[in-house]
């Protein structure tokens, strides 16, 4: 994996950007955007962020290089998200997911944006997105959202029509799903409801704790709807073997999440021919009794989180150097200045965002998710 930090012509926008290539497989991208000059106002923040999107599209990444997913956090949704749309409306072919989770270095946009090459892409009606290269179909989902009467019933009908989407592709919820994220308005009051959907409508799946889950983030954030509770981003893949899933548990630092009541796996990696995809999902500092480990200390608490991720990089042959694409999701926006300075000064080469974002257990002061990427070698399956 190459690293690199890109700072934009105009010096408003840092770029840190990751690239993974091999000779038989796709090169994928992930970038993170922040803006450097909060003192703008938004309009000016977003268009020095498009311009520099578009500067990297032109002139640093692949000319075949397309985009299958981006984000965008802002720290004001509902009177951002229309600006936003106005030019995702003229450019976007990927799937589109914004949410409200301020950027904490005082900015009001962040960006992250993940492209590979050579890939197919096709737009669905259902809200799907579709990359596809080399026999795998990759299904990117963004934004899905509704505004039925609480969080419970919001998810119920988010996840039964996932689906039915995921049916009319020829896919399974539990066989090809790969990655979920629930973004819950007020998450101390809704993430309850959605713990009880989630739950129920897996089971009707035959996702159990005696088959898996999915990996997965629920955390705060907003919708620029204020009677959207819960929005759902996914990723699902058609055409992967059984034996190229594998769940990471790290029984060492962290316990089975239905111990606790909720229902996701701790990290899946996903083995192609020539690399290994892992993503883990929101990790806190827990212990393997369900605990939260060192309460209402943030620096602890952020190494804890650190070595569990660590942890369950290792389970799956890779490491935090191996780190494309981290989020970092605060509870309280005054312990921004002393995460960013341990990650910077023990960890200068880790891509990361920090976002305003608590966690779905109150005690737990930071959260972090990340994708990472190693070589395989594995001819028994297809490139990537």
């Amino acid at each position: 994996m190459d690293f690199r930090k890109i700072i934009s012509d105009d010096k408003i926008v840092e770029i840190q950007l990751s690239s993974f290539n091999t000779e038989d497989g796709v090169t994928e991208y992930q970038a993170l955007f922040s803006v450097t000059d909060p003192s703008l106002p938004f309009s000016e923040q977003l268009q020095s962020l498009q311009q520099a999107y578009t500067y990297m599209t032109r002139n640093i990444l692949a000319d075949n290089a397309i985009a299958v997913f981006r984000r965008y956090f802002l720290s004001d949704a509902t009177n951002q998200a229309d600006l936003v749309m106005a030019w995702e409306c003229e450019n976007s072919f990927c799937a589109l997911s914004i949410v409200q989770q301020a950027p904490l270095n005082g900015s009001k946009i962040a960006m992250w944006t993940y492209w590979q090459t050579d890939m197919a892409v096709q737009n669905y009606d259902n809200g799907l997105v579709e990359a596809t290269h080399n026999g795998y179909h990759h299904f990117w989902g963004g934004g899905a959202c509704n505004r039925a009467s609480n969080s419970e019933y919001q998810t119920r009908l988010l996840l039964n029509d996932y689906v039915l989407q995921l049916t009319e592709q020829g896919c399974r919820l539990a066989d090809d799903c790969i990655r979920t994220w629930f973004f819950v308005q007020n998450v101390d009051v809704n993430y309850a409801g959605v713990v009880k959907a989630r739950k129920e409508v897996f089971i009707t799946q035959n996702l159990t704790e005696k088959t898996h889950y999915i990996s997965s983030t629920g955390i705060e954030g907003r919708n620029a709807d204020p009677n959207v509770f819960v929005q759902m981003d996914t990723y699902a893949v058609k055409g992967l073997q059984p034996g190229q899933i594998q769940f990471l548990y790290a029984p060492t630092h962290l316990n089975p999440t239905y111990e606790y009541g909720v229902t996701f796996e701790r990290g899946t990696a996903v083995t192609y021919g020539d690399r290994k995809q892992i993503f883990i999902s929101g990790t806190a500092s827990i212990d393997n009794k369900g605990e939260i480990v060192y309460p209402g200390n943030i620096l602890k608490q952020t190494e804890r989180m650190l070595e569990n991720i660590e942890t369950l990089l290792q389970e799956a042959g890779a490491g935090l150097q191996d780190i494309m694409q981290a989020i970092v999701y605060l509870r309280d926006p005054a312990d921004y200045v002393v995460v960013k300075q341990y990650i910077e000064s023990r960890y200068p080469s880790l891509p990361h965002l920090i976002v305003h974002a608590p966690v779905c257990r109150p005690g737990w002061l930071i959260e972090t998710e990340c994708i990472a990427v190693v070589p395989a070698d594995a001819p028994q399956y297809a490139c990537l």
